[in-house]
């Protein structure tokens, strides 16, 4: 396939920003031109790659961001069928997809956040093609015709309109060309594994090209629901392009992009690491569970579905105005995500979730670049967001829930064996109906809205007082504003009765010689005021487990009703706005060598809980003891008649996010060998910590979160043909102030999660058979994360349970491939991920209602294959 670049597109003289600061990964530092690339343009040398992070197109050597690219060779080399493989050539990325297929989570130098969650915001964001993808879930297709992956590290505010406090990942695909080319790709491998690509482009006209690409994966579940016999973990998803380039001159030209890709997977395997207290229920009531985490095997009650559509188009105009370029770029996307899954993780029909959740994003960025010879150059942009979030989702209870629970109240109220009748017992005190506790049907219904609306200005200044010496300062304002709508309804009765305030009134009730239902809020307060040692005896004995044995029966409150926003007190908005800026200094040694130094700040908004676990602030809603309402202290929804039943306070929103980061670094290249080194000193403050508790997602503000280290990449071909890549990644990371967290006080602490080391090597041999054009490429790459624990604890097992066991994770995978390459085009190959079948955990989590269980996400299997490719 041949690509050329036309007028607009062709080699211009690189404005030099600020110097080197690019971190080359391995696979992107010994990409190389094709044959006809040179010939087109002989002023490229074959290790020149061209980048677009810093928005300008610059080479690599000259790009003055801590930027990893991936190459589109390496892409189809390593076998990297999406961003969740990326990471293996990328040592400061990690990504992990956990409970379906849309929730996905990026880190960058182990700052991220977790995509459970429509309304938290990411902190690394991504872009592809120069448009934002806001949720993780609208980036998640295969990648044909893609050129290049550039991954910055650290804040990227002064250059990014939203949310690029950790960082940013930017797909860049293929322009369309004014010569007919094209590529079709086939490959299959175990677990019935088979991926079809394939794109074409050519000319229109002489001012207009095409491009249409797509791809179709699908494989079988590496991993079984044995009980209904069927597959988990499979592949089936579809993507297609079409791309139109309109040309009329050397100085003007549109690409318009339109896209659509569907993901339709039975998603998560999830094990059980140990098997709780609960799991004599579990069996007592016939269900089953395995323990053996590699096993692949699970049990459920129904098999989980997860569907993402994703589509939308951009248009993007670039006009050349002598030294200035002006670029625009319009789109708009829609993103529809459902999933039904069993969430009890076990046999029994227990409990099921439905979300339905569609998001809407409107997008507009314009920015003017300068190509000035004198020392002063800049670029200024604009950016505006509109995006609109909408969610209906419900919770079911299932034909076996009542009797689960209650043998696990049974137990819990110390009858050996357990048995059936406690619910029935607590039905006839607290006078509800018989069999309305965890009657099957509807739990909780809920409906959240959003919408959200931001603008950013921001811009670079450069001034060169020396040839190779580059002055940069950045800047970015954002206003960003956020209007939500939480609604819930929550049906299980127990649920709607405060335990102690149930004994509370019982006990006025029985002292004044009244039926309890005519004890209302005014009885309450009379009675206290004219009978106050009365009235105190009754509530120390309603908050006393000994004296009111109801109070065990909370932990099986798990939905109770929820206060819906706005109200009189929660207005349901947010309103941010920042000025981040960027200082750098950088200076070209040689054409072999550059250093640079830089201090950057960045900036994301508010984040929204768009859940039923959202709760109102400490503060707005103060509750009393054991959730009591009547013993509540004074507070705005107390004092408004707001409160409901076992209210309890959590976050509505995070707080926006506060980064900064030191950083120096060196980038040194010479025929045959090369390295990089960064050196940086990197945080955030109040960072958005989300986390599940077991019942539901804690939203929550570390004070600080923090970071050191390097990053060092080098790359040596001690002969043609063969080249040899290492890239580490050393990160020394603290939580400076976290003292909210819900497993405790982490400050002082280490953050879980982060491998202390992430190495990236490989090797590669390209043997050419003479001049016949044909060509044997062999890789090999290994990718390690140092042994870590997975988290800091877990809400229910370590803390309730007092256990302080750690779950630790150690990552060695080992991917192999070989390629013919033939003069005509043809390819044929095969590849191997995961060679050697490492195991190890991507998380652990809480059984769910569960306590003393933990649930896990076990890593992929060895996945192999062959591949034909023809190029034409």
């Amino acid at each position: 396939m041949r690509f050329t670049k036309t007028g607009f597109a062709g080699m211009r003289r690189f404005t030099l920003l600020a110097g080197a600061a690019a971190i080359a990964l391995p696979g992107a530092a010994f990409a190389q031109a094709t044959d006809q690339d040179q010939a087109d343009e002989p002023e490229v040398r074959s290790d020149v790659i061209i980048v677009t992070a810093s928005k300008r197109e610059q080479t690599l050597q000259d790009t003055p961001i801590a930027v990893s690219v991936t190459s589109e060779e390496t892409i189809k080399a390593a076998q990297i069928r999406d961003v969740l493989d990326l990471q293996t050539v990328v040592p400061s990325l990690r990504v992990s997809q956990l409970q379906s297929a849309s929730a996905t989570t990026f880190i960058i130098r182990g700052f991220g956040n977790g995509d459970n969650n429509f309304g938290i915001e990411p902190s690394v964001g991504v872009f592809i093609d120069g448009v934002f993808r806001s949720r993780s879930a609208g980036a998640l297709s295969d990648l044909p015709n893609v050129q290049r992956i550039e991954v910055l590290n650290g804040p990227q505010s002064t250059l990014f309109g939203k949310n690029a406090s950790a960082g940013v990942i930017s797909i860049v695909t293929r322009e369309p060309q004014f010569e007919w080319g094209g590529m079709v790709e086939a490959s299959y491998g175990n677990f019935n594994a088979m991926v079809l690509q394939a794109d074409i482009t050519g000319p229109l006209s002489d001012t207009l090209a095409f491009s249409v690409d797509g791809s179709y994966n699908r494989r079988d579940g590496y991993a079984q629901i044995v009980n209904l016999n069927e597959d988990i973990s499979d592949r089936n998803r579809w993507s297609t392009r079409g791309q139109l380039l309109w040309e009329p001159s050397a100085d003007f030209k549109v690409r318009m992009i339109g896209d659509y890709s569907r993901i339709d997977e039975v998603c998560c395997q999830v094990s059980t690491v140990v098997a709780g207290p609960s799991a004599g229920a579990v069996f007592a009531l016939g269900g089953a569970l395995d323990t053996d985490i590699f096993s692949y095997n699970t049990f459920l009650s129904q098999v989980p579905r997860n569907t993402v559509d994703n589509y939308g188009g951009s248009l993007q105009a670039d006009w050349n105005v002598g030294n200035l370029t002006v670029t625009s770029i319009t789109a708009y996307r829609e993103l529809k995500n459902f999933l039904d899954q069993d969430v009890d993780f076990t046999s029994l029909n227990v409990v099921s979730e439905v979300r339905d959740q569609r998001v809407n994003t409107f997008t507009q960025e314009l920015r003017i670049a300068s190509d000035f010879d004198g020392p002063f150059n800049f670029l200024l942009g604009g950016f505006y967001f509109d995006e609109s979030i909408s969610q209906d989702s419900r919770l079911t209870t299932g034909n076996q829930t009542r009797n689960f629970f209650d043998l696990l109240a049974s137990a819990a109220g110390g009858a050996n064996p357990p048995t059936l009748g406690t619910f029935s017992f607590v039905e006839a005190t607290l006078g509800l109906p018989s069999g309305s506790i965890f009657r099957p049907g509807p739990l909780t219904a809920e409906s959240f809205n959003m919408s959200n609306r931001a603008y950013s200005l921001f811009g670079t200044f450069d001034f060169e007082p020396l040839d190779g010496l580059v002055f940069t300062a950045g800047f970015n304002y954002t206003d960003d504003r956020k209007n939500y709508d939480l609604t819930m309804q929550a049906f299980d009765p127990l649920g709607q009765i405060n335990l102690a305030d149930a004994f509370i009134v019982g006990g006025i009730a029985q002292a004044t010689g009244t039926a309890p239902g005519n004890i209302g809020p005014a009885q309450i307060a009379a009675f206290q005021a004219a009978n106050p040692a009365a009235f105190a005896q009754i509530a120390g004995a309603a908050t006393n487990p000994a004296t009111n044995p109801l109070l065990g029966l909370s932990a099986f409150q798990f939905q109770p009703p929820f206060l819906n926003v706005p109200n009189a007190v929660e207005d349901g908005r947010t309103n941010d706005d920042e000025l981040v800026y960027l200082l750098r200094v950088a200076y070209k040694i040689s054409r072999n060598l550059n250093v640079y130094g830089s201090y950057a700040t960045g900036f994301k908004a508010s984040s929204i809980n768009l859940s039923r676990d959202s709760r109102p602030l400490f503060g707005d809603f103060i509750p009393g003891p054991a959730r009591s309402t009547i013993l509540a202290p004074s507070s705005p929804i107390r004092n408004a008649g707001l409160a409901v039943p076992n209210l309890g306070t959590g976050s509505r929103f995070a707080a926006p996010e506060l980064a900064t980061v030191y950083e120096i670094g060196v980038k040194a290249n010479w025929d045959g060998i090369g390295f990089n080194l960064a050196l940086f000193d990197q945080s955030i403050e109040d960072f958005q910590s989300f986390l599940f508790t077991g019942t539901g997602f804690a939203l929550a503000n570390a004070g600080k979160q923090s970071v050191r280290g390097f990053e060092f990449d080098s790359r040596v071909t001690p002969v043609d043909g063969l080249v040899f890549t290492f890239a580490a990644t050393y990160l020394d990371a603290v939580f400076d102030s976290f003292p909210n967290s819900p497993v405790g006080d982490l400050s002082g602490l280490r953050p879980g999660g982060i491998p202390e080391w992430s190495l990236a090597t490989s090797a590669t041999y390209t043997h050419e058979f003479g001049n016949s054009g044909t060509k044997l490429m062999t890789r090999l790459d290994y990718a390690h994360e140092s042994n870590t624990p997975i988290n800091n604890g877990l809400p229910t097992f370590n803390i309730a349970l007092g256990n302080p066991q750690i779950f630790q994770r150690e990552v060695n995978l080992v991917n192999a491939s070989v390629m013919l390459q033939l003069a005509n085009g043809l390819e044929v190959g095969a590849w191997a991920r995961n060679l050697f079948d490492d195991q190890y955990l991507i998380t652990v989590f809480d059984g769910v209602a569960q306590a003393g269980t933990v649930s896990g996400y076990p890593s992929q299997p060895r996945t192999y294959g062959g591949i034909v490719r023809y190029r034409f």
